[in-house]
């Protein structure tokens, strides 16, 4: 290939919305989402690997065709089979669908799942919001107890707490069910109907009032602000449930604010509903949420059981990490043990040294290249490593190596054959 043909390739770049997380960013990402899923292994939730596309009925039907989710923001494509497939816009439909096929609602309840990864919406890019989303979540399916909503909302409010966040509050409230929610949705929508609305927001009342409650438009919100509330209209039912919830957290220490005015994006949604919101990210400043579902496994074709789950963005986190001048500790390290070899013969050997650490569990890099001690020793530091291993002509004839402790600045001569168990006794 000429010069003249290189010259037609031009650079690539990620999809507009989709966010690269690399070296060193990639470590604070990580870190994130670990230190969540750590919390809900703590909270006896397990793993579940969930498909990242899904037929396009399970959206449609579990999240609502009302929603902007399933209306204007899915990716949604036929496949070679000339089926309507969607990359998952979010989890808890899948993980519903997942617990169904597989019998899991059919052993001990509540079934109390944990997954990440990466979902997708179509939306207009911008800080905090993009096409392709990480997020943590979990669902706790089977049983309709209080205790159970107070577990969930505390142990989303400990994942962002554990990062070191205090600058956020957590808004709770109450959607009522299935008994109490039709008679407010009249009233709701006999309040709607009165006003001058546009052709799109009168139809979406018409489907799903509450909707309408989280019309962002200045003029909307100055429209709604003598609307009925659902918590004003809450049955005796659902007012104990939710006072029992909110007691649950005053007694655990988790400090919220009560929103009579939220409104979840998703339309199954019932009871106990909550949000995490942090002043320092701008327009975007929700940083997690979740609530009850009850009815979704029957909608989906499985038993009539409820379950309860968030997802918490891990994108949304950092920035708030940033926001709030966060650095998480260890980030900037990425191996223990840093082997720096001069000459052929030595790096033959050094080779041989670095696969038996890590063979040992211990994090181990070299040098690679024709790069001389100093700048050797750069990519030690570099690589955030406490000892760095010096190999050369001189140490392979006395059967040694040079450790050098780069937080104690000392260096001993160790043999070869005891180099693994130096250390690994020194790693402690």
């Amino acid at each position: 290939m000429g010069v003249s043909d290189k010259k037609q390739f031009k650079a690539l770049s990620a999809p507009k919305g989709v966010p690269d997380y690399y070296p060193p960013q990639s470590a604070a990402f990580a870190k994130v989402r670990e230190t969540m899923v750590h919390q809900a292994r703590l909270s006896g939730f397990q793993h579940i690997e969930l498909p990242i596309f899904e037929d396009t009925a399970l959206f449609a039907r579990g999240v609502g065709e009302s929603t902007d989710v399933v209306s204007k923001e899915m990716y949604t494509f036929a496949d070679r089979g000339d089926r309507s497939v969607t990359l998952r816009p979010e989890g808890t439909a899948g993980v519903m669908r997942a617990v169904i096929e597989h019998n899991l609602d059919r052993g001990q309840l509540p079934v109390k799942l944990n997954y990440y990864g990466p979902f997708f919406r179509y939306e207009r890019p911008q800080a905090g919001r993009y096409r392709q989303l990480q997020q943590v979540g979990v669902e706790a399916i089977g049983v309709d107890d209080p205790a159970l909503d107070a577990e969930v909302v505390a142990l989303a409010d400990r994942c962002f707490r554990s990062l070191g966040l205090t600058g956020f509050r957590l808004e709770l409230t109450s959607l009522g069910d299935a008994d109490c929610r039709p008679a407010y949705r009249e009233k709701l929508q006999e309040f709607l109907f009165k006003l001058d609305l546009d052709e799109e927001t009168r139809r979406r009342a018409e489907i799903n009032p509450l909707r309408v409650l989280d019309d962002k438009r200045p003029e909307m919100q100055e429209k709604l602000v003598d609307a009925p509330l659902m918590l004003d209209h809450l049955d005796d039912k659902c007012r104990e449930h939710f006072e029992t919830v909110t007691g649950m957290l005053d007694d655990m220490g988790v400090e919220y604010t009560i929103n009579p005015r939220m409104v979840r994006g998703l339309d199954y949604y019932t009871k106990t509903c909550f949000e995490f919101v942090h002043d320092g990210l701008g327009a975007q400043s929700g940083i997690g949420g979740g609530g009850r579902y009850d009815g979704l496994m029957a909608q989906l074709g499985g038993q009539d059981l409820s379950g309860i789950g968030f997802g918490l963005g891990v994108d949304r986190a950092m920035l708030a990490l940033e926001a709030e001048g966060i650095e998480l500790d260890g980030t900037d390290s990425r191996v223990d043990v840093y082997g720096v070899a001069m000459g052929s013969a030595a790096k033959h050997r050094m080779t041989v040294l670095v696969d038996e650490l890590r063979k040992a569990g211990i994090s181990t890099d070299m040098s690679f290249g024709d790069r001389g001690l100093k700048g050797a020793m750069k990519g030690a530091n570099r690589a955030g490593a406490r000892f760095a291993l010096v190999l050369g002509d001189q140490e392979l004839e006395n059967g040694t190596v040079a450790v050098k402790d780069l937080e104690a600045h000392e260096q001993h001569d160790v043999a070869l054959e005891e180099l693994t168990t130096h250390l690994a006794q020194r790693l402690g």
